[in-house]
């Protein structure tokens, strides 16, 4: 048996088609705007950047930016991510900030640094060899 359309048919359906798929990507965008109300813009986090060198040894900077003024604490996490010592805890300045650390009181050995805001904890792993 042959399907037989007329052209007013195919168009029709082309339409339908293009308007469904319309109404699914407007209903998509509304949902991810109500899933996102709340969230805090991303000018409210910090950036944590990996270390330079890996493996680290001696002396070490700790790099992170913020868009704004904010109290900041450094952790230092061992590999079962049991605090081990607060590096940092003081308000950072809206910029590039560089924490200076010694690693020579470490033993060899995966540790994490771990940056702590009001908002939000971000950790990075590292690996010390001196």
């Amino acid at each position: 048996m042959i399907l037989a359309f007329t052209t007013m048919e195919v168009v029709v359906g082309i339409l339908i088609f293009t308007l469904a798929i319309l109404v699914l990507v407007i209903s998509y965008k509304k949902l991810l705007a109500y899933l996102g109300k709340g969230s805090l813009p991303k000018e409210k986090y910090c950036v944590l950047y990996s270390l330079e060198t890996e493996p680290a040894a001696g002396e070490i900077q700790f790099y992170f930016t913020s868009e704004e003024k904010k109290e900041v604490k450094l952790q230092l996490l061992d590999e079962q991510y049991n605090f081990l010592k607060e590096i940092y805890n003081k308000e950072c300045r809206a910029d590039g900030n560089i924490i200076p650390f010694n690693t020579t009181e470490l033993s060899n050995g995966i540790y994490f640094y771990c940056l702590v805001t009001e908002n939000q904890k971000t950790m990075k792993k590292m690996t010390i060899r001196n």
